[in-house]
């Protein structure tokens, strides 16, 4: 066990700097390290824990009720890559005055979409009714290496 002042004479005859570690273990734990460089690793660990945090993107696709087949067949296409990606696909059916008669119309043209793309996405959440639209998030599957 070394005092207090031997800890600092010591860590001073190293030009280090004297941390303490553990202050409410008995006794206070320290160490004798060059601080400016423990702060310079610290900031580079940080650093590359945040590039590897992959970056969610959410694309968008949208419809109407009464969408044609080729419209269908060509947003499909989007969608797919999109997918293949990585990125996230939010699908949704936008509702223009009288057409939320047709609210069946839309549900059915979800789900088909969640459907047709059951091999690269998964669906995360089903059609919902919010006001004028009808929401779906469908996931890229992960691929195994």
């Amino acid at each position: 066990m070394v005092t207090i002042a031997e800890a600092l004479k010591i860590a001073d005859s190293l030009d280090l700097d004297l941390v303490e570690i553990s202050p409410k273990a008995d006794p206070p734990v320290c160490r004798a390290v060059d601080y400016q460089k423990f702060l310079y690793q610290q900031k580079k660990k940080q650093k590359e824990m945040k590039a590897k945090t992959t970056k969610i993107v959410v694309k968008e696709i949208r419809f109407g009720p009464n969408t044609d087949e080729h419209d269908y067949d060509f947003k499909l296409k989007h969608a797919r890559k999109f997918l293949e990606e990585g990125a996230k696909l939010k699908s949704f059916v936008f509702f223009k005055g009288r057409s939320i008669l047709y609210k069946e119309k839309g549900e059915i043209l979800l789900l088909r979409l969640a459907q047709d793309l059951e091999d690269v996405g998964k669906v995360e959440q089903l059609p919902k009714l919010e006001g004028k639209r009808m929401t779906m998030f469908i996931a890229a599957k992960v691929k195994k290496k």
